[in-house]
């Protein structure tokens, strides 16, 4: 789903937006038509991070390139 991040140029307001196909996207506060869709970083909820216990080439830390 196309959930895009946005700050108002009118009124500052900074707003979450679900926007499909050509819609435009207004202020939910001023209405304004001027509004600029910000920068945002994508998260992922559920996946694991890995830990490294050795060097990169594996994950054992006492294969020989690990030594």
């Amino acid at each position: 789903m196309p959930i895009f991040e946005y700050k108002c140029d009118k009124c500052g307001h900074e707003f979450e937006k679900l926007v499909f196909g050509n819609s435009k996207a207004t202020c939910p506060v001023c209405r304004a038509e001027d509004v600029k869709k910000k920068f945002s970083v994508f998260g992922m909820s559920g996946v694991e991070h890995q830990t490294s216990s050795g060097c990169s080439s594996c994950s054992s830390s006492s294969c020989s390139s690990c030594k």
